[in-house]
């Protein structure tokens, strides 16, 4: 992990929050249960609401919030899960405590309809954010300001993140771990919660035509087979030819499961891959991009530079600067 100092959570509950994403937060920010093995990380989580006390949930689930408003003025982050858009404009406390943690230099996040939070807020005047599909519409016809992208899981603007719903909360989280304490954490707290360790943010929220039933099973056995061999100079037709399907009948069944192209998801993968040698090891670039399947550190900087906004060396000297450890490897 990258980072061994406390790193503070405050989940803003409001009246009308959504379950899941409550949860979703909880698992991913929160404490491990006493006598299981989930990884530890030093996120603190502490859930906030303008009263301490109970909060009613969109489920009618009453919650406890462990303390108030103040709480926001000390975290690190700040993330409000979904809520019931027509009842958030009317809790103003919360709002402009949230709209106070993000002046003085806190990242807020929202998941789900949470964006309406983070609207109402002020936060996200002028800004590119996401939310569920089903109220994209919605949240841009009340807020023209805000430039609403319903075709992505989640958007990270720096100190602003927002996402889509349900699972794509937990995308996000996961993608915050990430960028926190590195790419092994976040693989291990995704194995832990039995999901996909890594979906990028600009994959599409859902997909309009699943599998048809009569044409056999999943991709998700070449896709394994892949990720061993990313070191390899795959193509579209080499996957295929593992799947015993032509170019063009693969790359469909490709998108219909994972909602992007084969080629974008190698790239992906082979992203994901080279932060995590940046990450843990003294590899020189050129290795890295050998062994991330790009060949070159030439080809390595120009695709690192798209997906993450810097330079292999100038991560991986960021990443040492917020504590990582790094082992040298042959």
């Amino acid at each position: 992990m990258a980072a061994s100092s406390e790193i503070r959570v405050a989940l803003l509950l409001l009246e009308g929050s959504i379950l899941y994403d409550i949860g979703t937060v909880h698992t991913v920010f929160g404490p491990g249960r006493p006598g299981t093995a989930r990884p530890e990380t030093p996120y603190v989580l502490t859930l906030a609401a303008a009263d301490p006390g109970p909060v009613t949930t969109a489920a009618g689930v009453v919650l406890h919030a462990d303390a108030g408003l103040e709480v926001l003025q000390e975290a690190d982050l700040v993330v409000v899960g979904g809520s019931t858009p027509p009842l958030v404009a009317a809790q103003r406390l919360a709002l402009d405590a949230l709209a106070a943690a993000h002046a003085r230099g806190a990242r807020v996040m929202s998941i789900c309809t949470g964006a309406f939070a983070l609207a109402h807020a002020g936060v996200l005047d002028g800004r590119r954010a996401t939310t569920h599909w089903a109220y994209c519409e919605q949240l841009a016809a009340e807020f023209p300001t805000v430039d609403v992208d319903p075709g992505v899981l989640y958007l990270d603007d720096g100190d602003v993140l927002t996402s889509a719903g349900l699972a794509a909360g937990m995308d996000l989280c996961l993608h915050v771990v990430r960028g926190d304490l590195g790419a092994d954490a976040a693989t291990a707290l995704a194995r832990w919660n039995v999901v996909a360790p890594h979906r990028d943010g600009g994959q599409a929220q859902y997909i309009d035509h699943p599998v048809p039933a009569h044409e056999g099973g999943g991709l998700a056995g070449t896709r394994r087979w892949a990720l061993e061999r990313l070191h390899e100079p795959l193509t579209v037709e080499v996957l295929a030819r593992h799947s015993h399907m032509s170019p063009r009948t693969f790359a469909r069944r490709f998108v219909a499961e994972t909602g992007e192209a084969p080629k974008r998801w190698l790239t992906t993968q082979r992203i994901h891959h080279a932060r995590r040698l940046l990450e843990s090891t003294d590899l020189p670039v050129e290795e890295v991009a050998r062994r991330s399947g790009f060949g070159s550190a030439a080809a390595l900087r120009v695709h690192f530079g798209r997906a993450t906004a810097t330079r292999p060396t100038t991560y991986r000297r960021a990443f040492r600067g917020v504590g990582g450890e790094v082992t040298p490897t042959a």
